[in-house]
């Protein structure tokens, strides 16, 4: 095939057609694969490389750069300005031009001695620095620590009783428990009739004694001597909610800590000496808590600002140079639809689409020419209105004499492409063909593309319910303030499918993810011990193996709050479905996670040759030595560490991928083994296990929902975001119904083929005729066109959002006209 280079390139098909691996794992791997022939081999172990692309040859292959999609990382410390890099000039504007106290400006401390008595350098207004951290909360802007008056839930009640609700459960809190009784302490009074310097020491001390714990009398079998170290509630809290893995140990810990802004920096995260610098009358602080366009005027005024003014001629020469740099930076943020965001927000907190256009705003801004750049649906997480910034800078890259090549499902920025690659036609091994190679006015008359139909207007619409669905009910926030958005109140329809829709850094998720969510959480648990908590968590879910329980807010977040709420006595369960990975490691899979894999490990140990030979279902699981290849552990293939290249696997030589040794292998059921189980895909699994239930229903709903072309044993941690997502739908849907549920979902349809889409929004449908209610934050208009009531926040992004702007039905938004969605909605409703 030929792919013109210097133009906008889209690659689309319905997903697991084949998009990423021909752009990303064919194209942009040999682009990297012949750079890397030039880098020396002890350089070039340090580079991220990817497997060698299968492929004869490529010719006219330009540098490339890729720009993938991503889930932030975790860390509060890094954060808008970091990745873009304006914080290092920012800071550096703050060092060389700000307005010092009176005997601290440079000139007065030129040639002075020691060096500490110098002007700050930039380090010294970064949060991040030792020599920029507050003291007192090293640079976090607030201090955590555990409430007291928590650790105890009942007084009135002995220590053996269960007095003290921050120890953990099971033998662990029985072991302290034993432990204060061997030194000496009463554990069968009343907790508030201990000694008061007795009850402090327990709850607070740092000290950790060990003493022997001797067997208890008449226990219920033999007991032995141990000797035990004693944690004090509040220390084990601490310890816990800093090192523990266990997200119900977390949520637990978390339950009994509080917070308060520090009292040294106010919360501005910097030492005193740098929040005394200022420019144009604002420290640094303030600046980096501005949304970028704001920041962009506020430099503006700087410019002429009577301090600016007073500078010497070199500094002030300094301060015109540097905030010019600074608004070009500004200005390339801010025409990616990003202007909404601070310098000082957490990416942590940013979607991935966010997060991959602050990465391109670094490309459009380096200013070079003839480079190969490789996008991961650019248009993610973006309002239409939002989509035609994008679109224009896509075209700078391409007017720069680059060639652009992006993963696309968006109508949008297909119809704006110079040329179309369309895959497929099906998913796994029904797609892997080039249908369509050609400008994009073309793509409508191939008669084979499923993009086709639906790159005009009047496109299918999504499936939907025959007559509009009545409310059930209403649940009502009244004063939501967190964000930007302020004494806001919400309404959303109990028994329906809600849209909240907005232009990106409307509010949407902090109203949905944070507010809503919070609010809800926070009732089903209102009765509830946090010993209950962390024992029974099955009312608020991730939806997610490894963070099921009650969701963990984070400490460092902004605080979000509602005045009042109603409604909430119709809510039995809370499930968040986001899209991170469903597993951390390679043995996680899509079997595993649905619960898929229990049923055939029982189906296997159910066979006479399971029986005759002794073999329960755990032999059946990989991760088990007994049943598991001695030679890989189960991961059926090995690592091969090459000096100065990167590591290799291949294969297992012993059980040849097969995962499990021969005796395990011996089992058959229908003249399979259940290593050949684990390589079908869903959908010959489907027809192979037809006769098998809970199985059949789980393979079906996967097939359903168009993962039909996954493979049971695919790690997890090989699968999108999009395919993540609908596995841990399909999880809530084969599970028995437990009362009112409330679903929550942040741009279901973000990563999906329309195709797709159609198949996802059919079972959020079914959610919903099954008496639950669903609220989705999305920007597909097909998606907001076919829910029941649609929540519009805007009508702009950060200050100027958060207010609700419409609502109602689909029809009843559109005719409201005057917002972003409410213009595109009836143009999409109107082309029907």
């Amino acid at each position: 095939m030929d792919v013109p280079r210097d133009q906008v390139v889209a690659f689309t098909g319905v997903s697991g057609s084949g998009k990423s691996s021909l752009a990303f794992a064919t194209i942009y791997a040999e682009a990297q694969q012949r750079y890397l022939e030039s880098v020396a081999p002890y350089a070039r172990r340090l580079i991220d490389q990817g497997a060698a692309p299968r492929v004869g040859s490529i010719t006219g292959l330009p540098p490339a750069v890729a720009l993938r999609q991503q889930h932030s990382g975790g860390s509060t410390r890094s954060t808008v300005g970091t990745v873009s890099r304006v914080s290092n000039v920012l800071r550096m504007l703050y060092s060389r031009a700000g307005t010092y106290p009176a005997g601290r400006t440079p000139e007065d401390l030129a040639g002075t001695f020691p060096r500490d008595a110098a002007p700050l350098d930039s380090d010294s207004f970064s949060p991040n620095t030792a020599v920029g951290a507050c003291p007192t909360c090293s640079g976090l802007g607030r201090l955590h620590s555990v409430d007291e008056s928590k650790l105890v839930g009942d007084d009135s009640l002995s220590i053996r009783e269960g007095a003290i609700a921050a120890w953990p459960g099971a033998w662990q809190g029985k072991n302290y428990r034993d432990i204060l009784a061997e030194l000496g302490i009463d554990i069968d009074v009343p907790f508030r009739e201990l000694p008061a310097a007795r009850r402090e020491w327990l709850l607070t001390t740092d000290e950790q004694p060990t003493v022997t714990v001797h067997p208890v009398r008449d226990a219920h079998r033999v007991q032995r001597s141990y000797q035990g170290t004693y944690m004090s509630p509040r220390k084990w809290v601490m310890h816990t909610f800093a090192t523990s893995k266990a997200a119900h140990l977390r949520a637990k810990a978390a339950s009994f800590m509080s917070e308060e802004v520090c009292p040294t920096c106010h919360g501005k995260r910097l030492n005193p000496e740098a929040l005394a610098v200022t420019i144009a009358g604002q420290d640094i602080s303030v600046a980096t808590s501005m949304p970028l366009s704001q920041l962009t005027a506020f430099l503006e005024s700087a410019r002429d600002h009577p301090d600016t003014l007073a500078l010497p001629a070199e500094r002030r020469q300094a301060a015109h140079a540097l905030i010019g740099g600074l608004q070009d930076q500004l200005g390339t943020l801010t025409d990616l639809g990003l202007g909404y965001l601070a310098t000082g927000r957490a990416t942590s907190t940013l979607s991935s689409g966010e997060l991959q256009r602050l990465h391109m705003a670094t490309q459009l801004r380096s200013g070079l020419f003839g480079v190969l750049y490789v996008l991961d649906e650019p248009s993610a997480g973006l309002h239409a209105a939002d989509t035609e910034l994008l679109l224009t800078a896509l075209r700078r890259l391409r007017g720069a004499g680059n060639s652009v090549f992006v993963v696309e499902h968006n109508a949008q920025v297909l119809a704006s492409a110079d040329w179309i690659v369309d895959m497929g036609p099906g998913a796994g091994r029904h797609g892997g063909q080039v249908l369509y190679n050609g400008p994009a006015q073309g793509l409508s008359e191939s008669p084979e593309s499923v993009t086709a139909r639906y790159l005009p207007l009047d496109a299918p619409p999504v499936p939907g319910p025959e007559e509009p669905r009545q409310p059930a009910g209403w649940l009502r926030l009244d004063g939501v303030t967190g964000h930007n958005l302020r004494d806001l109140d919400a309404s959303f329809p109990l028994g329906t499918l809600t849209a909240v829709t907005g232009v990106s850094g409307s509010g949407k998720s902090t109203l949905v993810r944070r507010a809503l969510a919070e609010t809800v959480r926070d009732h089903l648990h209102a009765d509830e011990t946090a010993e209950d908590i962390a024992r029974n968590p099955a009312t608020v879910e991730t939806a997610d193996e490894e963070e099921a329980g009650v969701p963990v807010r984070d400490l460092t977040e902004d605080r979000v709050t509602v005045r009042s709420s109603t409604g909430l006595e119709h809510i039995n369960r809370l499930v968040v479905v986001d899209q991170k990975p469903i597993g951390r490691t390679p043995r996680s899979n899509l079997a595993t996670y649905t619960g898929l894999f229990d049923s055939v490990r029982k189906l296997f140990a159910a066979q006479p040759t399971a029986r005759e030979l002794g073999y329960t279902a755990s032999r059946f699981s990989f991760n088990v030595a007994q049943g598991r290849c001695p030679h890989c552990l189960g991961d059926g293939v090995v690592s091969i560490e090459l000096l100065f290249l990167p590591t290799e696997t291949s294969p297992c030589p012993v059980c040849q991928g097969a995962r499990y040794n021969p005796g395990t292998l011996m089992v058959r059921y229908r003249d399979r083994t259940i290593a050949d189980v684990l390589a079908m895909s869903v959908e010959e699994a489907h027809e192979f296990l037809a006769d098998v239930q809970p199985a059949a229903r789980i393979l079906k709903l996967l097939s359903d929902i168009g993962l039909g072309y996954l493979t049971l044993g695919q790690s997890a941690t090989t699968l999108s975001g999009g395919e993540a997502q609908r596995i841990k739908l399909v999880s809530e849907l084969h599970r028995a119904p437990r009362g009112h549920s409330l679903y929550l979902l942040d741009e279901p349809t973000t990563g999906l083929h329309p195709a797709d889409v159609d198949l996802l929004i059919g079972q959020l449908q079914r959610l919903v005729d099954a008496g639950n209610t669903v609220v989705v934050v999305e920007h597909d208009l097909r998606t907001v066109a076919a829910a029941d009531w649609v929540v519009d926040l805007g009508p702009g992004a950060g200050d100027d959002g958060g207010r609700i702007v419409a609502e109602g039905r689909p029809e009843d938004v559109a005719r409201a006209g005057g917002t972003p969605t409410a213009d595109h909605l009836a143009r999409r409703l109107s082309a029907r």
